[in-house]
């Protein structure tokens, strides 16, 4: 499904199947090689079972990815380096939860490194809990409950 698009931007949705290439270029780029997340942390068998995100610019330039488990967690959220700050991440992030709001889902809920909480609280997302750490990393979980 290709959702609105925005500064010829545009987000597509789909399976592991139709987008886990792109996605996975993605994810090793930013996480793996930037941020030095262990692969086989990043690897999991998931990914079948989730809904994908992938942005594009107005080159068809892929740009971030995230996606939405079963359970109604978003996670694996990654804009690439050249398209930060200009917001790809809320594309990729409104998509996401409009689709849980559409399959039914009473909230959604994520794992904020902690840098991109303001991002986060800007969408809605309330922290609770403690900080943890996951593949080396300071976390908090975040919920938008619609």
């Amino acid at each position: 499904m290709t959702h609105p698009r925005t500064q010829g931007h545009c987000v597509v949705t789909g399976s592991w199947t139709e987008l886990g290439d792109e996605a996975s270029r993605i994810r090793l780029e930013v996480f793996v090689e930037e941020q030095q997340v262990p692969l086989e942390e990043e690897l999991d068998t998931r990914d079948v079972q989730c809904l994908h995100a992938i942005a594009y610019d107005a080159d068809g330039q892929a740009m971030g990815t995230g996606r939405l488990l079963p359970d109604g967690h978003i996670g694996r959220m990654a804009v690439r380096k050249p398209w930060r700050g200009q917001g790809v991440g809320s594309l990729l992030l409104t998509a996401l939860v409009d689709a849980a709001r559409r399959r039914g889902d009473a909230e959604v809920v994520l794992d904020a490194q902690l840098q991109a909480r303001p991002f986060y609280a800007r969408h809605g997302f309330v922290e609770e809990g403690e900080t943890f750490i996951d593949a080396g990393i300071p976390h908090r979980v975040m919920r938008l409950r619609f």
